[in-house]
């Protein structure tokens, strides 16, 4: 075989390692989530020099009485990984059963992932009561120590949902407390990584694809 041969035939065989090598090295995903809510800009010197951070929202903690009349706490609910977090009533008519059916996807994509949980808070917890959380928790299918209903103290769930996840103050809403369809992605730490409307299926596909790239951080950092 003449020597020009050799160097082309070597030349093919070379291609598809060095594409490999240059994937392997190179097209690892990166796809990061973001972190929303910042409180604040801190300034640090780091080897002479001055570097900003933003410092994020942490939610803080609660206890709430959960549809089988357990106290649950928010650290209890990220301890393991992550939560998905939504604001409902249980006289809703509209929007509330469209997210709920979405909710219901997640938990079945996540049956077997006891790092995922969902947590849904009660903005009328005046009437939404244990018993009647047990009903609804029961129509949805929600499973046991996954699914959380939450209802509290009127003042306690006011707070957490216009301090905490910064939704706005309600105006003239019949149950006194906002009520929104957006949903959020809470991870270990606290920190809101996603924000998602609890009315479109695309939207909670995208929810459904950012717990796993969240999980995912969680296995390989």
């Amino acid at each position: 075989m003449r020597p020009q041969q050799t160097l082309v035939l070597g030349l093919i065989l070379l291609v598809p390692v060095l594409a490999f090598l240059f994937l392997k090295s190179f097209g690892t995903n990166r796809y990061a989530l973001p972190t929303f809510l910042p409180d604040r800009v801190d300034s640090a010197q780091v080897a002479g020099k001055w570097q900003r951070d933003t410092v994020y929202h942490q939610i803080g903690d609660f206890r709430l009485a959960s549809q089988s009349g357990r106290e649950v706490t928010e650290t209890e609910l990220r301890n393991k990984g992550l939560y998905v977090a939504n604001f409902f009533f249980s006289t809703c008519t509209v929007d509330c059963p469209r997210i709920n059916s979405q909710l219901v996807r997640v938990q079945e994509k996540f049956r077997q992932e006891p790092r995922v949980r969902l947590a849904s808070f009660s903005v009328d917890p005046e009437h939404d009561s244990v018993n009647v959380l047990a009903r609804y928790a029961e129509e949805y299918g929600a499973i046991a120590g996954k699914w959380f209903f939450l209802t509290g103290d009127k003042a306690a769930v006011s707070r957490l949902s216009t301090q905490d996840f910064r939704l706005p103050a309600p105006s003239g809403s019949g149950t006194g407390i906002v009520h929104s369809s957006e949903v959020f992605l809470i991870d270990r730490a606290g920190h809101v990584r996603g924000r998602y409307d609890g009315t479109n299926e695309r939207d909670m596909n995208r929810l459904i694809t950012e717990i796993e790239v969240l999980l995912y951080t969680y296995d390989h950092q």
